[in-house]
């Protein structure tokens, strides 16, 4: 079989062995630098309410939550996008994706 990817899809590089996360949507179990890992901050107050709290000068606190998506639930949920072959080998810098 032909191989599609030189890091077999992966970032592990010559780490060996790598832990493993689970898919938050269909709880596949993935290596962890094959995952998705996506980070959002959590307000745990209403946005209205939080607009006349930072008026008054208040500190709200938020929360940091971490979610990993396996391969197959992230190009389905739109969070990867599937490349055109071109497009995959060209060597894009991360900040410029």
């Amino acid at each position: 079989m032909p191989k599609k990817r030189k890091s077999g899809g992966r970032s592990k590089g010559s780490k060996g062995r790598t832990e493993y996360v689970q898919c938050c949507k269909c709880g596949q179990r993935v290596p962890r630098d094959k995952a998705k890992k996506i980070t959002r901050r959590i307000s745990l107050v209403d946005p209205s309410l939080m607009k006349e709290l930072r008026k008054q000068g208040a500190y709200i606190y938020t929360r940091t939550d971490t979610v990993y998506y396996c391969i197959r639930c992230a190009v389905y949920y739109g969070i990867a996008k599937i490349r055109p072959e071109e497009e995959r080998k060209k060597r894009v810098p991360l900040g410029r994706r």
